[in-house]
């Protein structure tokens, strides 16, 4: 405890004394000639109080001032480092200009001042480790600041020498996180170790070394993760080995690759198991945490498969379901040794199952012709999933977005016209698309309009099925009197569906058909029709809204009944 900390505290203690003090003296009493006994009450109406019942609340209000002032000597002791930090560097400066020190000389002074720092700050861990531990941060940047400056600007030292260096600096980076427990340290590790070979230039570096280098490292942080419970160590080592080994490749051997080929699908490799075995034996992944794993994961895919795309077409989509297979398998395996939910997990897997179902399984590989048949078989098949599961929330929302995605696509081209879609005379059994499609969404609406929370996407599906409906009559008639005849069908039908299963919605949605079969009514069918399909197509609109009109108020006095 700090000396401040300990003097409030024994303000407080004594504030407590004084007032039990004044609280228990005996009051001052007239003369009377008659005595109380000593076991009266005193006659100040206030019993005594023990001290601990002052002390303990008033010694918590005294840590409590401590803990606020915690911000503040942070912020006084990173200013103090930070100072140490420029006052080192004013000093070789200083030096240098007036000819003290030779190139060697700063980078030895430089090197013992971040070292005395660290000794410093060990010296001083045993009173407050805390702060303390920003003496050897302040050290260990100087350390890897002397070697890099020692490399690049001086060349006093070789690649190997310099990598060797950091090497060094990073592991006691390591080993001072273990003994003041703070993340600082290995965060400073991750980013020196990464960073070296952007730093240390592209002398005595081939790309087999950098795989080398980098996957030992991956390795290292990924185990040193697990054992001080800290997932930022390996999720920064992630992030750091895929964007800087990317910027190595493409600037120095662009033709390497299947040595980044190896690279990526090696890495990959680790982090998942790094990130499972978190899972299955610190903590279970939330959700904000799995977020933070998406990027690397979307970073990963399209650098794997633009390289695969390049060089082996054939194999891209395959390789992609591949790594898609080894998440769900670990998943599966995490979720075993929990044996629980594991939501963030469940939401990371779903996120990149929905990527690669997406891009590689249905953009690329999918021939145009089947792509409407495709996006309306999706839906059955997760539905089936999820039924089998029991939880229609298994396949994950970022995998039922993905799915919703490609069924909407499908369905704008196959009924928002033929010009979104000129090749739809090539598509099999075109003609039968606009019934199942309906189909599909009139059973999308009487599932999830159960569930109060999906009522809202149920009628969007309702009415999408109508429009679905409609617009294949009219790709499927000539007749303009057989469109309308199927139109009123459609409404007189909803209903009387409606009023069979006394659902209001339902027959409140024949009012979309009605009204478009008015419209095309008057607006297309009686200008350029000849006379007698005027009159029929006016006879079967006025008999369906006239006999629509009387089933919709009995929708409405049965709801009111």
């Amino acid at each position: 405890m700090n000396p401040e900390d300990r003097l409030a505290l024994i303000e407080a203690r004594l504030t407590a004394l004084e007032r039990f003090i004044k609280l228990t003296a005996p009051q001052p009493s007239s003369p009377s000639p008659v005595q109380k006994p000593a076991s009266a009450a005193p006659t100040s109406g206030v019993e005594p109080v023990p001290p601990a019942a002052f002390s303990k609340p008033l010694a918590a209000a005294a840590v409590r001032r401590a803990d606020a002032s915690v911000p503040i000597t942070n912020i006084l002791g990173w200013a103090g480092a930070s100072a140490l930090v420029m006052a080192s560097i004013y000093l070789v400066v200083l030096a240098v200009d007036a000819g003290w020190l030779t190139p060697v000389r700063q980078v030895l002074l430089a090197m013992l001042g971040g070292s005395t720092l660290i000794g410093i700050g060990l010296m001083l861990r045993s009173r407050d480790m805390h702060y303390a531990s920003l003496l050897p941060a302040a050290g260990v940047a100087i350390l890897f600041l002397s070697m890099y400056g020692a490399h690049n600007h001086y060349h006093l030292i070789d690649t190997t020498f310099a990598t060797s260096g950091i090497i060094a600096v990073c592991l006691v980076s390591l080993w001072l996180n273990r003994m003041f427990l703070s993340g600082l340290y290995a965060l400073f590790a991750v980013a020196g170790s990464y960073t070296a070979p952007l730093f240390l230039g592209d002398a005595g570096y081939s790309i087999v070394d950098l795989i080398v280098y980098f996957a030992c490292w991956s390795v290292v942080f990924s185990v040193f993760s697990i054992r001080v419970a800290q997932r930022n160590v390996y999720i920064l080592a992630m992030y750091l080995a895929l964007v800087i080994f990317d910027v190595k490749w493409h600037d120095a051997m662009p033709d390497a690759w299947l040595e980044a080929l190896v690279f990526q699908t090696v890495h990959f490799l680790i982090f998942v198991v790094a990130a499972s075995v978190f899972s299955a034996r610190i903590a279970p992944m939330s959700q904000e945490t799995a977020i933070r794993h998406i990027p690397a994961l979307v970073l990963f895919y399209f650098v794997q498969y633009h390289i695969l795309h390049k060089h082996v077409p054939e194999l891209a989509p395959w390789v992609a379901i591949a790594s898609a297979a080894v998440l769900l398998a670990s998943y599966f395996v995490v979720a075993r040794v929990r044996a629980a939910a594991l939501e963030g997990g469940r939401m990371l897997l779903s996120a990149y199952v929905a990527l690669v179902l997406v891009h590689a399984g249905y953009i690329e590989s999918v021939p145009a012709q089947w792509a409407p048949w495709v996006g309306l078989l999706l839906v059955p098949l997760i539905a089936g999933y999820a039924l089998g599961r029991g939880d229609m929330k298994a396949p994950g929302m970022p995998l039922w977005g993905a799915v919703g995605l490609i069924f909407f696509a499908n369905y704008l081209r196959l009924f928002a016209g033929h010009t979104l879609m000129s090749d739809s005379s090539t598509v099999p059994l075109h003609d039968l698309l606009g019934i199942c499609y309906a189909v599909e969404l009139y059973l999308a609406y009487y599932f999830l309009r159960r569930a109060s929370v999906l009522r809202d996407a149920g009628m969007l599906a309702l009415y999408a099925g109508h429009i679905a409906l409609m617009v294949w009559a009219i790709q499927m008639f000539d007749s303009r009197l057989l469109v309308s005849l199927v139109w009123g069908a459609l409404a007189l039908g909803c209903l009387l569906l409606s009023l069979q299963r006394r659902d209001k919605l339902l027959g409140q949605s024949s009012l979309l058909v009605f009204a478009a079969s008015v419209f095309k009514v008057f607006l297309y069918d009686i200008a350029s029709a000849a006379p007698l399909i005027r009159i029929a197509s006016l006879v079967v609109v006025g008999a369906s809204l006239y006999l629509g009109g009387w089933l919709y108020k009995k929708v409405n006095s049965l709801e009111e009944a």
